[in-house]
């Protein structure tokens, strides 16, 4: 802290703050109670509550002062968003801090695509702490566009923005001791670990929080967060797009357990954090099911500042950094103000903060190698396939077997059935890997859609009614360099452009809004009646998460770790 005994005097009121924050009701997460104050702050730093003289006075009028929120996990990526566009969509919101994983710029880019976050997430109106990704590529049933070693890890793990290592997703790997897994805890040795363990419970999950694990943001019901909870492990309360376990998980939280839990979104697309909102959509939908909502606050701050030991965030006190939101309503929660550093950056949902320039990266990470002959599944004996099928906000998936439709020797889609053929291509190395599957649940009835997003290892993902309109989404995605489309009889209905790394759009955030509108749009008008189509399609090639998936090496099931066959036999 610099200027401690200018700070000093202040605090003991000699001389005048450089602003006073008056009349507030201020919301302390310390304390656990809203009591009335005036709020001293100088050189961006809270310095005492009182009657401070104050060169500049923002009088609240008795508005609720609380400080800012903060997302526990988040993949700044799925937004599909540069970081400064990501701040003009959350900061009105009154999101102050994220504990971001760059983990699928990592999976494209390795070390470069961390460096790349780091230094685009300077010097905006939100603070961005990076868990280093673990998982490069997730598991060895994908082909990812790089690997990270736990002596990757080792190298970058003492930058103070550094928080510690992200989610370890072969948690096979770990609860049965593999070298490199254990290697990996041992890099952030200080800093905290993250877990990823769906569906994890007994003995293999006591192994897997002895070996150092310290969260897990993957529970779906309140016996598997319980049992969590009771290891000792951080549970992040989970919210986003289309992974929707908040309102599962609520009924588990109380006084006594709540200082163990945060909020996080793990991946939420542009238009839903603008919409629907960021962490104060937590906080909202906890107090709506009743939770309380100084509860739903400390879980929103101070909970998450001290889990991933974010120095002087996350309260409102002296020494604490000045990230503020201003709003009137405990049980109608709205943010009305939010400030950072006790600057003013948002106002009635208008975005204030400075933009800096944009970092570019320009490399081109489309690196194709298929045929249309790659795409064709021939029939054989057996008379059933497997097939994914989709759970409504859940990226777990079911696995169904049912009887193939069959054309001139081969297995097709049978849109009538809401059975479409998946192909995965992929897309870093050229090696000519194609993965075919089924999937029921996006309910198309013409056409395809395909992306770039595809966790985790982010090749091409393509559903579709049809080969021809397969290959036509697939180079289309060529053409744009990376990016998500829909197609139909032919023709390219809608495409939403992502030449950063495939993942994200260097353009501005209502523009990639417009795009997202008109993309959901046009997959909505083939047939399909998921609220984030693209975003489950992103779903269906993370092979660390059950029960079946496809990735460029063919079918895995996610539950045995392992490839497996297409049919039924």
């Amino acid at each position: 802290m610099r200027n401690i005994p200018q700070k000093l005097a202040i605090a003991r009121g000699e001389r005048p703050a450089e602003l006073l924050f008056k009349n507030a009701q201020l919301v302390n997460v310390l304390s656990g109670e809203i009591h009335p104050a005036d709020v001293a702050v100088e050189d961006g730093r809270v310095v005492g509550f009182g009657d401070y003289q104050a060169k500049k006075v923002i009088d609240l009028k008795g508005a609720y002062l609380a400080p800012s929120l903060i997302d526990g996990h988040f993949h700044v990526e799925s937004s599909m968003l540069v970081a400064p566009e990501f701040a003009r969509a959350v900061v009105p919101h009154g999101t102050g801090a994220v504990v971001i994983d760059p983990h699928e710029y990592a999976n494209v880019l390795g070390l470069d695509g961390i460096r790349y976050v780091l230094e685009s997430t300077k010097n905006l109106a939100v603070d961005f702490f990076i868990m280093l990704p673990s998982c490069v590529p997730a598991t060895h049933l994908e082909t990812a566009g790089a690997r990270l070693t736990a002596a990757d890890l080792k190298r970058m793990i003492a930058d103070n923005r550094v928080a510690g290592v992200a989610e370890l997703m072969n948690f096979p790997g770990v609860f049965l001791g593999a070298e490199t897994e254990l290697a990996k805890i041992a890099a952030g040795k200080g800093k905290c670990i993250d877990g990823h363990a769906p569906g994890l419970r007994g003995k293999n999950l006591n192994a897997y929080a002895l070996a150092g694990v310290r969260s897990d943001h993957e529970s779906t019901t309140v016996e598997e967060a319980r049992e969590k909870l009771r290891l000792g492990m951080h549970l992040l309360l989970r919210e986003g797009s289309t992974e929707r376990n908040l309102g599962h998980l609520l009924p588990l939280i109380n006084a006594h357990n709540s200082q163990n839990c945060s909020y996080a979104t793990d991946d939420k697309l542009a238009g839903d954090l603008v919409a629907e909102g960021h962490i104060d959509h937590c906080v909202r939908k906890s107090i709506h099911f009743g939770l309380a909502p100084m509860t739903a606050l400390q879980i929103a701050t101070i909970n998450t500042a001290r889990h991933y030991r974010l120095q002087n965030l996350g309260a409102i006190a002296p020494r604490y950094w000045a990230d503020f939101i201003v709003f009137d309503d405990l049980n109608n929660f709205q943010v009305r103000q939010t400030y950072k550093r006790g600057i003013l950056v948002a106002d009635k949902g208008k975005f204030l903060g400075k933009s800096p320039a944009k970092i570019k990266l320009t490399r081109n990470t489309m690196q194709l190698r298929y045929s249309p002959a790659d795409f064709k599944v021939k029939a054989r004996g057996s008379k059933q396939i497997k097939v994914i099928e989709i759970v409504p906000d859940q990226i777990v998936t079911n696995t169904v077997i049912v009887a193939p439709k069959v054309e001139q020797g081969e297995i097709v889609a049978d849109p009538s059935r809401d059975i479409l053929k998946m192909v995965v291509v992929e897309r870093h190395h050229a090696t000519g890997n194609v993965g075919v599957g089924f999937v029921r649940g996006f309910k198309l009835k013409a056409g395809a859609i395909a992306s770039t997003v595809a966790h985790d290892a982010h090749n091409v993902v393509v559903a579709g009614t049809n080969d021809a309109d397969i290959l036509l989404a697939i180079q289309a995605l060529e053409r744009l360099q990376g990016g998500q489309v829909a197609v139909a009889n032919g023709k390219v209905k809608a495409e939403l452009p992502l030449p950063v790394a495939g993942l994200v759009s260097d353009r501005k955030l209502p523009q990639v809004m417009k795009l997202i509108e008109k993309l959901n749009a046009a997959a909505h008008a083939l047939g399909c009646d998921l609220p984030a189509p693209f975003m489950t399609l992103s779903f269906l090639s993370l092979s660390p998460i059950p029960s079946l998936k496809l990735t460029d090496q063919g079918l895995i099931d996610a539950t045995l770790m392992k490839k497996t066959g297409l049919f039924a036999d």
